[in-house]
């Protein structure tokens, strides 16, 4: 039998969620750099920005190896009619076996519009739906407020708080909050429910 294949496309009511490619290096420079101040206090990663353009280029050639390999899916997010770049997502292999932990960013100039649900939602039908596994989990620094209503809305259950394990650029140490979904919770949820379509990388319809 062979291995699940992954989704290289995947739409959903708003956006088009996909593989990143090089050639989206100077659109991600851009957000990247205007959301620095928004991103770094929970997404350390964000304060090496500004990069250049030959920087986030060699960035996007490793996440489609990455993807292309099966090791990692990084997922860039696009308004289905705008197609400009409003964040990005992903499914994430280092909770362990048979699961994955999922995440997201928005652009500022987009948040408070449930892009974030949006995206989280369609992550869980593909980990679950297309790519078989056990558990899917998201981690939250507490004191990211918005981002903690994220999880509770899906119907993710809180499994508890890890202290001092945020990973923040913040001056204290943060607590990381756990919520997880198992295979056997997520029938009826907000994500087994997310409208979705899903497209391998030959454009082959999957869901």
């Amino acid at each position: 039998m062979s291995a699940p294949a992954p989704p290289y496309r995947v739409l959903t009511r708003r956006l088009l969620l996909r593989c990143f490619e090089p050639t989206d290096a100077e659109e991600l420079r851009e957000v990247a750099a205007r959301n620095r101040d928004h991103l770094a206090p929970w997404m350390p990663w964000a304060k090496d920005d500004p990069q250049t353009v030959a920087e986030k280029v060699q960035l996007l050639r490793g996440f489609r190896a990455r993807f292309d390999r099966d090791e990692d899916y990084v997922f860039g997010a696009f308004g289905r009619e705008s197609g400009a770049l409003v964040g990005a997502t992903g499914l994430h292999r280092r909770v362990g076996p048979r699961a994955f932990e999922t995440g997201y960013w928005v652009d500022r100039e987009h948040v408070r519009r449930g892009l974030a649900s949006e995206m989280a939602a369609a992550m869980t039908r593909v980990a679950f739906d297309l790519l078989r596994v056990e558990r899917v989990e998201l981690h939250v620094d507490v004191r990211n407020a918005p981002s903690l209503g994220v999880p509770r809305k899906l119907g993710f259950v809180a499994d508890g708080v890890l202290r001092r394990r945020s990973p923040t650029t913040l001056p204290e140490p943060g607590d990381m909050a756990v919520f997880t979904m198992f295979a056997d919770e997520y029938p009826g949820t907000a994500c087994a429910e997310a409208p979705l379509e899903a497209f391998d990388v030959l454009g082959a319809r999957l869901l």
